[in-house]
């Protein structure tokens, strides 16, 4: 079984091939044309690249390229893993190289994820992302005009902290040559499942006793206090003035006999950052899912499809109104 866009099989009607890519030159992704998604489904070349250095590690991003002049969009992919367990770049293949498919440069990184670290070091390791992806989007044939950032689960929480507070010191602590840390603000987020408020995240994960996500959280949040202050709904509710580019939010729900899959987040924590976030002036499409489970992006099937068609609607819009 395939994955489908509007139809459109990506198994057969989109060649997907694996090949080292070679960068375009800069000229072209510098061109003023408009940006647009592929009319046709394109093919897709990949490759791995260093992108940061710290602590004494190096890091590595996922470029999925696709064929043809260009110069293309880009999306910067921020993966999930409750902040702290071993979840690698690779977990949203399926949905970045449909994305690329679509004519997207799709950029997936790892950063610093594991119980050594706490916040805000992976915030900061995506808040450096987004500005290397930025700075080095002509590289990979993609125009640094709009970059929009798209995060799963806890890697929804990194990029809306980031969308958020993209110049706050503790986030843009890691130096980037030339670039400002304004740079790291995305003109867009589309974010599935988010951790928009890991304080009522962890109320619901040990309501519904899945104990993952409480112990991930008490050790990224650590010490006591961060978890208020790395709080994408709190910032909200304190009226702080930040940046709100338009969010794409999609979120398992209730099935047709009332059962909530996602038993990581609920459907009501979404409802409430989303009245929150347009209370503040911000414009955010919420899209329930019936019956869709965490993680579901990982999953070939409707719910996949579903939202791959979503976000191609969203990302042409913003594409079209920048």
């Amino acid at each position: 079984m395939g994955v489908s866009v509007n139809g459109l099989d990506l198994g057969r009607a989109w060649p997907v091939t694996v090949q080292p890519l070679s960068a375009p030159q800069s000229s072209v992704a510098g061109s003023p044309q408009a940006l647009r998604l592929a009319s046709e489904p394109v093919a897709v070349h990949t490759q791995d690249v260093d992108y940061l250095k710290v602590d004494g590690r190096t890091f590595q991003a996922t470029v999925y390229q696709p064929e043809g002049p260009g110069p293309f969009p880009a999306i910067l992919d921020v993966h999930g893993g409750v902040w702290v367990y071993d979840v690698r770049r690779d977990e949203h293949e399926l949905m970045d190289r449909a994305l690329a498919a679509m004519g997207m440069v799709v950029v997936t990184i790892d950063f610093r994820q594991d119980v050594q670290h706490h916040y805000p070091d992976s915030v900061a390791d995506v808040n450096f992302a987004l500005r290397w992806l930025r700075a080095n989007a002509s590289n990979f044939n993609a125009s640094p005009r709009i970059i929009g950032a798209f995060g799963s689960s806890s890697g929804g929480h990194l990029v809306l902290l980031n969308a958020m507070l993209p110049a706050d010191p503790r986030y843009a602590v890691l130096s980037l040559a030339g670039v400002s840390p304004d740079g790291a603000s995305p003109d867009y987020l589309i974010v599935g499942y988010p951790i928009s408020d890991p304080i009522a995240r962890l109320a619901y994960a040990k309501q519904v006793g899945n104990d993952v996500p409480v112990k991930g959280t008490d050790v990224y949040f650590s010490p006591p206090g961060s978890i208020q202050d790395g709080n994408p709904q709190l910032i909200l509710d304190r009226h702080e003035s930040v940046p709100l580019p338009p969010v794409l939010l999609f979120q398992g729900s209730a099935d047709e006999n009332g059962v909530v899959a996602d038993k990581n987040v609920s459907p009501e924590i979404q409802q409430r950052f989303v009245a929150s976030y347009r209370a503040a002036g911000g414009k955010i499409q919420l899209e329930l899912l019936p019956g869709a489970p965490h993680n579901f992006v990982n999953m070939v099937g409707p719910n996949l499809d579903h939202a791959l068609g979503l976000m191609k609607v969203f990302v042409e819009q913003q594409l079209a109104h920048p």
